[in-house]
């Protein structure tokens, strides 16, 4: 049985055109948007250990610190589901805004979708800054998740049309590079605002959250929006005129005639909610679920969500769990390049199947370290050297994640759909992501607790079942114009089935261009 499987390049259609300077700019404007989501997830990390903003909102948790501080079990100081709540209350937010996104991606555009999640992040951002009750602070975090949600949706999907095929992976990835520098940038200004005298260092954290959504704000204003939504909304001649100056050529014929096969079929979709269940629909509707699903399932969000927090509990000190979390922002950012370089040159499955096999690896290296260092009852410390190299068994886990299911678990849910569900099956890949972002940021300091080191090695079972799936049920997709994406399924040992001859927009016309 064969995995995965190919596309030859003879059966999609290679479009006229070049890499503008206009497509680079707006990718990576629009790619901004993932500065949102890279913020919130590094800074509500580093907030929640600084004792400032423990003291104000959750005294509880502090006087847990000192009861654990006094047994040294190093799994349990920070088992509380009132702070866990403040983390994860974006993420149940993000998951209803997804589905509102969804239709005002397809019915307004992708571009008033990413805007109004700018705005929702903007005021969000403020309130957390002043809150001075645990409502407004809840309040704000439910904003920061609308625009989590609103950004998340439409950002990957703008990129998937607007690039061209040859370099549609790396742009796309520009979103999740915008993440990573989103967690790195937390991490930094969290390691400064610490050492702020007077306990209110935690607000300029929250605050300056208004950085990234006002760069949001801004670029979504002046975005353009894409061929494929202008099309989809009636404007034809619009629609030519944008993708010949997204292409740097009139030479647009055999694009834009498949662009409107696609928009075609989508006009016979009234909802395409329900429409996405049907068998044709199958194979996107199942990895528009597993992949974000397994994503959160790595258990990178172990890392990212309570870096500090995690490493503090593990026996590192204050500054040293803030600077070890910009350690590992700073190896994420560079791991990011590479996918950015890799994605086009070696495709989507090659970056999976490495970095799942190297996640694995250090999973189970740093839930050894772990059981030998603190064993079952978490009485243990850390020395220098044990910490340096469960920081460096950290940091390549981090990097695996960085180059492969990272930024491939926004890019391949985005660019998998036909135009007629493009929009569900983004808010599909959305709702599945924050559903599970909120239930491992909900339940990991328990899980912590009550499983101990066990904890990295169940993370790491998934990786194994993830790395399998992947192997055998995604097809390579890399160079293959978005709406010919269909040709991939139909030519996949197992999805192949499922894909009627009708869906295979521009094939008849490349067959004809061959035989004369």
């Amino acid at each position: 049985m064969e995995g995965g499987g190919f596309v030859a390049a003879s059966k999609v259609n290679i479009y006229e055109g070049r890499v503008t300077a206009f497509v680079i700019c707006t990718c990576l404007i629009a790619a901004s948007g993932g500065l949102l989501f890279g913020y919130d997830l590094g800074i509500s990390g580093g907030v929640t250990s600084m004792e400032p903003f423990l003291k104000k909102f959750f005294p509880s948790v502090l006087e847990q610190q000192s009861k654990a501080s006094q047994t040294e079990n190093q799994y349990c100081k920070f088992d509380s589901q009132l702070l866990t709540l403040f983390t994860s209350s974006l993420y149940l937010a993000a998951l209803v805004a997804s589905f509102f996104a969804s239709i005002v991606t397809r019915i307004f555009g992708r571009k008033i979708s990413m805007l109004a999640g700018a705005v929702a992040f903007l005021i969000g951002s403020i309130l957390n800054g002043v809150a001075m009750n645990i409502g407004v602070l809840i309040f704000g975090r439910l904003l920061l998740g609308v625009g989590v949600g609103f950004a998340n949706q439409s950002v990957p999907v703008y990129i998937s049309e607007m690039a061209p095929a040859s370099i549609r992976g790396a742009l796309n990835i520009g979103f999740q590079m915008a993440v990573t520098i989103g967690i790195l940038a937390a991490g930094l200004i969290n390691y400064g605002t610490a050492k702020i005298e007077g306990g209110w260092g935690w607000r300029l954290s929250l605050v300056l959250a208004v950085v990234p959504a006002v760069v949001m704000t801004a670029g979504s204003y002046l975005l353009p929006d894409t061929p494929n939504s202008i099309l989809e909304r009636g404007q034809p001649e619009k629609a030519r005129q944008m993708l010949q100056k997204v292409r740097g050529t009139q030479h647009v014929d055999a694009e834009f005639q498949d662009l409107l096969d696609a928009t075609e079929a989508a006009k016979k979709v009234d909802q395409p909610w329900t429409s996405i269940l049907q068998p044709r629909y199958r194979p996107q509707l199942v990895l528009c679920i597993l992949i974000p699903f397994f994503q959160q399932l790595t258990g990178i969000n172990v890392v990212m969500f309570y870096a500090p927090v995690l490493f503090k509990t593990l026996g590192f000190g204050d500054d040293a769990s803030l600077m070890s979390a910009v350690i590992s922002g700073i190896v994420n950012v560079l791991a990011t390049m590479v996918s950015i370089y890799s994605v086009d040159k070696f495709g989507r499955r090659m970056l999976f199947l490495e970095g799942g096999a190297q996640m694995f690896i250090f999973q189970i290296a740093i839930g050894t370290m772990i059981a030998v260092r603190f064993g079952v009852n978490g009485d243990g410390e850390l020395s220098r050297w044990d910490a340096n190299i469960l920081l460096l068994f950290i940091c390549a886990y981090v990097a695996a994640f960085a180059w492969s299911w990272g930024p491939l678990g926004w890019l391949v849910p985005s660019e998998i759909c036909p135009l007629e569900i493009r929009s569900a099956g983004q808010g599909i890949n959305v709702a599945v992501n924050m559903i599970f972002t909120f239930i491992i940021g909900q339940v990991f300091l328990s899980m912590l607790c009550h499983m101990k080191f066990g904890l990295f090695f169940f993370f790491a079972g998934f990786v194994v079942i993830m790395t399998v799936f992947v192997y055998y049920f995604l097809p390579e997709t890399k160079n293959v114009p978005i709406e010919e994406i269909n040709q991939v399924w139909k030519q996949h040992w197992f999805w192949g089935k499922y894909t009627p001859d009708e869906a295979l927009i521009g094939l008849s016309r490349n067959d004809e261009g061959r035989d004369t």
